[in-house]
């Protein structure tokens, strides 16, 4: 089953709903995959409504300390407003689709990332994927909101990112895209349309790589190794055309299996 996951975070979370480029997108990639998933974050209105109610925000490489009440924002902001808005939207504009979590039907449970963080963790795969598959089978598109529970059953942050990894490990999907604020992966100024294994590795020793498109483009060496055949990091997915080869299209950077390098 040919799966492609679309990661959406930043300005693509309001793009989303009110650029119609959008939908164009969403059609074709319904006519070249045999099944679409969507995980989406929230952070900067996880953020807004924290501040509003008078909770500190605060975070450590990334991730946001989580206390049982700001865990109570990112249920209801993330797990509940911005997955509803996504799965509404969806619907009105004729794409069949789901709100979901980590938590159900028992798929991850997620393991305390640093104590001191709080309730933020890794998700860990427990349950099975074929329900889920049979979903997109079916023309359902599944909306991931990132909260996932422990093994008390307490409700857990989990970075969305990372949670798009595991699921699309969990699921053998072919393409992943991340949709961040981030244009394309630059090496030395110059806009990478496509970049191999070797390429970030030779890029994060010397110094061209730097910061925190390290950890994303990790992420995506990560999906590569897991058989993961495409991962794409950009902010205007809207300029990829799935019904040719997407190596050759503007927009972003496709990270790619390495090139054969003599030695």
């Amino acid at each position: 089953m040919k799966i492609v996951l679309l990661k959406l975070s930043g300005k693509a979370l309001n793009e989303f709903t009110t650029d119609h480029h959008y939908i164009r997108m969403m059609n074709e990639l319904k006519e070249c995959y045999d099944g679409v998933v969507i995980v989406h974050g929230a952070g900067k209105m996880i953020s807004e409504w924290s501040s509003a109610m008078n909770l500190a925000s605060s975070f450590v490489n990334g991730q946001r300390k989580t206390t049982k009440e700001i865990m109570k924002v990112v249920s209801a902001v993330q797990g509940g407003l911005t997955n509803s808005t996504l799965t509404s939207f969806l619907h009105v504009k004729g794409f069949e689709s789901t709100g979901l979590n980590g938590i159900d039907r028992n798929l991850f449970v997620a393991e305390y990332l640093d104590e001191s963080l709080g309730f933020v963790g890794v998700p860990r795969l427990t349950g099975d994927t074929t329900w889920l598959k049979d979903l997109m089978a079916s023309g359902i598109i599944p909306v991931y909101s990132s909260v996932c529970r422990d093994v008390d059953g307490n409700l857990m942050n989990v970075n969305a990112d990372l949670f798009a990894k595991e699921l699309a490990i969990a699921l053998s999907v072919d393409t992943v895209l991340f949709v961040s604020d981030v244009e394309a992966v630059k090496i030395e100024g110059i806009e990478m349309q496509e970049i191999s294994e070797y390429e970030v590795k030779f890029g994060i020793a010397n110094g061209h790589i730097t910061d925190g498109m390290i950890p994303k483009l990790e992420s995506s060496i990560e999906l590569l190794n897991k058989d993961i055949k495409k991962v794409w990091i950009g902010n205007n997915p809207t300029k990829l055309k799935f019904n040719t080869d997407p190596l050759y299209n503007m927009g972003g950077t496709w990270i790619v299996e390495s090139k054969r390098v003599a030695v």
